[in-house]
């Protein structure tokens, strides 16, 4: 997971000017002001969010969960064709987790990523994988050059509106767009109650990350806001894929404060959450071992 920035300039018909002060009429003026200002507030924070991995790549990489070989299978199938021996394009490549597994299933992958301190920790985990710097919503790329893009806990970053097309400017007909993310399986009971206290420390926000219980729900969920504002809805399918794994409470706290919103947070903060939440943890798991369950969901849409 990383973000795709989003400061490329809107243009076209449809791009917005600066607002003229004295040309609002009406009661609508003053609710078209607000609702400015709290767009432009949800950006700003969305930016600090999506630039905030940069100086924590290194955590990022050494802590994040990687993706169960069956996600990969799912893909395949949902894609009808093979990795083996594609071109695959990795968007918000982050670290690389995601482009080392692709080029280990025989894929042909570049990678696309808009953060400089990403950038550096992917060309050290992961060399030989070719990476440029770009983002979703603006790919550098040729049209028809992929026959994969794919999006590792990367798509949420952005713009459906933009992202959308531009992805299916870049894959060749009958090429796969790929959208996928590892959600917390809310069902085990450990992950639901670590849930509640994140959100009890943090509000609301933290919910719309987290999974909503069961698979069912998750697929509903992500597959609902997946193309939200985009222009046309592609025709695409989805599934499940639960996996675990078992990690030193150490790790699986560096994992979850590796998310943006401890990142933003700061140190005296995050440090503050895990002094308490350390010993929760070692409360259900003495022997310091933790199992993490995870639903990942994955999304394909196919250009036809």
């Amino acid at each position: 997971m990383t973000p795709s920035s989003h400061s490329d300039a809107d243009t076209g018909p449809e791009a917005k000017t600066p607002a003229d002060p004295g040309s609002g009429t009406g009661p609508e003026a003053p609710a078209d002001a607000d609702a400015d200002a709290d767009a432009d507030t949800r950006n700003r924070t969305r930016a600090t969010r999506a630039h905030s991995f940069n100086t924590a790549a290194a955590q990022y990489a050494a802590n994040r969960p990687s993706y169960p070989p069956a996600l990969f299978d799912a893909i395949e199938e949902l894609a009808g064709r093979s990795l083996t021996g594609a071109q695959v394009v990795d968007v918000g490549a982050g670290t690389g987790i995601a482009s080392a597994l692709l080029r280990a299933r025989g894929a042909h992958v570049l990678a696309v990523e808009p953060g400089e301190g990403m950038t550096a920790e992917f060309r050290r985990t992961v060399p030989g994988i070719p990476i440029v710097r770009g983002d979703g919503n603006a790919l550098p790329l040729l049209d028809a050059r992929a026959d994969f893009l794919t999006y590792a806990q990367s798509w949420h970053w952005t713009d459906p509106a933009r992202s959308l097309p531009e992805a299916f400017r870049v894959l060749r007909p009958g090429g796969a767009l790929a959208l996928w993310w590892n959600t917390d399986a809310l069902d085990v009971p450990w992950i639901a109650a670590q849930t509640r206290r994140i959100e009890r420390y943090f509000g609301d926000e933290q919910a719309s990350k987290r999974g909503t219980g069961s698979k069912e729900g998750v697929a509903g969920t992500r597959t609902e806001r997946a193309f939200e504002g985009a222009a046309h809805i592609p025709d695409h399918a989805h599934r499940v894929v639960r996996w675990s794994r078992h990690v030193p409470v150490d790790t699986h706290l560096a994992n979850i404060t590796s998310h943006s919103i401890f990142l933003v947070l700061g140190e005296e903060g995050t440090e503050a959450f895990l002094a308490e939440e350390r010993a929760h943890l070692l409360e259900a798991f003495p022997d310091g071992q933790v199992e993490e369950v995870y639903d990942v969901l994955v999304i394909v849409a196919t250009r036809s």
